[in-house]
């Protein structure tokens, strides 16, 4: 069987090549494209390039996944690697090795953007979650992640209902013990993005970046 590959995005760069600056890598979540976080991308800083890619599974028409969901808020770890090793292998392929990259991503795009830093915690320098949790067990890169501390942004919804309760709980368990977090909440907003929450997002983006 063929590996998933991310064959889409859409960049700030418009050369061939990546132009060198730290770059923000944005993952959608399930049923979307790489088109949902364009709103998100155009909050972040001047300096700082971004990537915002298309997930490899396609549901239907436009609607594509990082994994299927079996169990919400707890989905196999198995069905959660092909995804996030696509995503390794884009940021491989088209951002120079020695250039920052910070993950950012929403709802299940926030399990990955997580888990790239929890495997490759050398290629990346922290990560960003909107609405999203963190998989569940002990994954390869956590024990250096609990020495090296690095940035995590973590926003969400207070009336957010999508995420499971238990999957919320997990996150903001893991990120004091593995990260240097920001959190933040939002009143009122559910299980999207507010023009704060990317606002706030910036700042963050800005102040590991830049």
């Amino acid at each position: 069987m063929t590996a998933p590959r991310v064959t889409t995005a859409v960049t700030s760069w418009t050369a061939t090549a990546h132009d060198g600056r730290p770059t923000v890598v944005l993952a959608h979540g399930y049923g979307a494209d790489e088109s949902t976080l364009l709103g998100v991308a155009r909050h972040l800083p001047e300096g700082v390039a971004w990537a915002s890619l298309r997930a490899p599974l396609t549901l239907a028409a436009g609607s594509h996944a990082w994994f299927p969901i079996s169990t919400p808020g707890t989905p196999d770890p198995a069905d959660v690697a092909p995804g996030v090793d696509a995503a390794h292998a884009w940021v491989a392929a088209q951002v120079p090795t020695a250039t920052p990259v910070l993950p950012v991503g929403f709802s299940q795009g926030g399990l990955v953007a997580s888990q790239l830093l929890r495997t490759r915690p050398d290629r990346y320098v922290g990560a960003g979650l909107l609405g999203g949790f963190v998989l569940q067990g002990e994954v390869a890169g956590d024990a250096t992640l609990r020495r090296a501390r690095p940035p995590v942004f973590s926003g969400r919804g207070e009336a957010d209902t999508v995420i499971a309760p238990h999957a919320v709980d997990r996150t903001d368990a893991w990120l004091p013990e593995h990260a240097t977090a920001t959190t933040a909440s939002y009143p009122g907003l559910g299980h999207t993005i507010s023009a704060t929450e990317a606002r706030d997002l910036a700042r963050f983006v800005a102040s590991v970046l830049l």
